[in-house]
């Protein structure tokens, strides 16, 4: 079998101090063969060897009676500096009472002289360095090396170890996140985004040094707190903010902190931390909460929304999802009339029932599930036109919803053609809405895409104008085909002048572009006559009908004898 000196494929340097050179002779003898053996005469000299810091010490043999400086003195001087606290010493004496006293000054082993059993110096020795080598290394693993908090897989066997003894103790977990933190490594540079993170250490160091508290840090910018239940996590996370704004003002730090409280003890710790970094995770992007608690009712929907992304496919294959059609009417003739539709997804669950889109849709948008959607309602929305127009002879344009992900979709173009390819279509019967917030991720990319799709011959309508994220700048960059007012105006604009005057700018903007306004939300006829003297060109909204599925959708364009 290979000894430890062997498997390490390398020889360690040990440093021998000791005035007698007939005990330097004898322990060099004996270890040369396996080891780089250096001499010292004194704890002087070898204290000058050590700061040359030439050679990395695996071990040090140290007398402790000796002239200029002895054994002692030299024991004291190590514990005090960094580095060379870390060298193992094997203390050398006849002296049995120095032993106790050599221990405390941080000796890691106690040879007595005189040297009578080789074989067993030999064996001290080789395992004192392995003992303090896999110390090295598990030392490395165990921290984080920028933050010198835990690394996740010591912060969680620590945590077991603790509930091991002290398994009747509440206790919580918690999970701090910084909100777009690789912005500040972009903007600011990669030293300022580790300042962010030594800072954030620093300050759960303080917090939690005192309250039988552990940290960790993992996953970039990801912090993990295990402690005692009944912490205020609300101000703890106020008094990581103040103290962030006070160590580093330049910057605005955002956090976001996910908190299962009391933890479930017939869960594991893994457990423990997955809650809380849903919760954490759930909040992400809304800059109205900073905080979210893991809890019964948080299960409840957590489980349910597991569920709804467990069924996207099986809904698609056995056509669970339902495209209901909602018309857009022209309104400036004497009599509306049909001008379009639009798409709207709906979800026939087999166990849960009409499911709401502001259930999935949202949550399919976040994890990257809406291009799998949206290209199905194109499918469908596409088949169902070029039912119509074969069946009845009447093309009835349809507009579907492109969002920010299928921006980046490379094939979208030759998608939407083969659509029209295989339904009969032209490219002014199948409308593409844009929402509004897409303009602000990556302007040149969308206008590029949108240009493309424009000479192709698609008719582009920007969806939920208004609703925060545009400028009129944009405007005259991207080119657009229809704007959608967003509906909230229309809800307010008889109860709210600021919303009645929002509406009027953006229908001067539309007329300035010379484009049409596609008002949404409209229900009562007062709000078409006040959008029509405005000069709105199109209402959508249970005004004239709610989103009805295709078979019904028939009679807005079919008279009833056909119908």
């Amino acid at each position: 079998m290979q000894s430890y000196i062997e498997k390490g494929g390398l020889r360690r340097h040990i440093l021998i101090v000791d005035d007698e050179l007939i005990n330097r002779e004898i322990l060099g003898n004996l270890l040369s063969k396996d080891y780089e053996v250096h001499f010292a005469e004194n704890g002087k000299e070898a204290l000058d060897i050590l700061l040359k810091r030439e050679h990395i010490y695996s071990l040090i043999l140290l007398d402790l009676l000796m002239p200029v400086m002895d054994g002692f003195k030299l024991l004291e001087l190590l514990k005090e500096d960094e580095a060379l606290r870390t060298i193992p010493v094997i203390v050398m004496t006849s002296e049995k009472d120095a032993e106790v006293r050599s221990i405390k000054l941080g000796a890691a082993d106690f040879i007595t002289k005189p040297y009578d059993m080789p074989e067993v110096i030999l064996a001290r020795c080789e395992r004192i360095i392995e003992l303090q080598e896999d110390k090295s290394l598990i030392s490395a693993a165990e921290k984080d090396h920028l933050t010198g908090l835990y690394t996740k897989d010591f912060f969680t066997e620590y945590i077991k170890q603790i509930e091991k003894y002290n398994p009747e103790k509440n206790a919580d977990v918690a999970v701090i996140n910084i909100e777009h933190f690789h912005l500040i490594n972009e903007l600011y540079g990669r030293s300022e985004g580790d300042n962010v993170l030594t800072c954030i250490a620093e300050i759960l160091s303080e917090l939690f040094e005192d309250s039988h508290g552990i940290c960790c840090r993992t996953e970039a910018d990801y912090f993990y707190v295990y402690a005692e239940n009944g912490n205020d996590y609300d101000k703890l996370l106020v008094s990581i903010l103040d103290c962030l704004t006070k160590k580093i003002p330049a910057y605005h730090v955002h956090l976001r902190m996910g908190v299962y409280p009391d933890v479930d003890k017939a869960l594991t710790a893994e457990n423990w931390i997955d809650r809380a970094k849903t919760a954490c995770d759930r909040i992400r992007g809304d800059y109205s909460r900073h905080i979210a608690y893991y809890n019964n009712e948080f299960y409840e929907k957590s489980k349910y929304q597991e569920k709804l992304i467990n069924d996207i496919d099986g809904a698609i294959y056995n056509r669970d999802l339902i495209v209901f059609y909602q018309p857009k009417y022209s309104i400036q003739g004497d009599t509306p009339t049909l001008r379009s539709a639009e798409a709207l997804i709906r979800w026939k669950h087999p166990e849960l029932g009409m499911i709401s889109p502001g259930d999935f849709i949202p949550l399919f948008e976040s994890n990257g599930l809406i291009q799998k959607l949206d290209r199905y309602v194109w499918k469908e929305a596409a088949r169902q036109i070029g039912e119509w127009k074969k069946t009845y002879g009447v093309s009835v344009p349809v507009s579907v919803n492109v969002s920010r992900m299928d921006i980046y979709y490379p094939k979208l173009r030759e998608d939407f053609k083969e659509l029209l390819e295989t339904n009969g279509l032209e490219t002014n019967e199948l409308m593409l809405e844009i929402t509004e917030s897409a303009y602000a991720d990556n302007a040149d990319q969308l206008v590029n895409v949108i240009e493309n799709l424009r000479n192709d011959g698609f008719m582009i309508e920007m969806d939920d104008f208004g609703s925060g994220y545009s400028s009129l700048n944009m405007l005259t960059t991207i080119p657009i085909d229809a704007l959608k007012m967003d509906m909230k105006f229309i809800r307010n604009m008889q109860k709210d002048e600021k919303s009645m005057k929002l509406v009027e700018l953006v229908l001067d903007i539309a007329k300035s572009l010379q484009v049409p306004v596609i008002a949404e939300g409209v229900e009562t006829e007062e709000q078409l006559k006040l959008l029509k003297a405005r000069g709105c060109d199109i209402i959508q909204g249970y005004y004239f009908s709610k989103p009805v599925p295709p078979e019904e959708f028939t009679k807005f364009f079919v008279p009833e004898e056909n119908n």
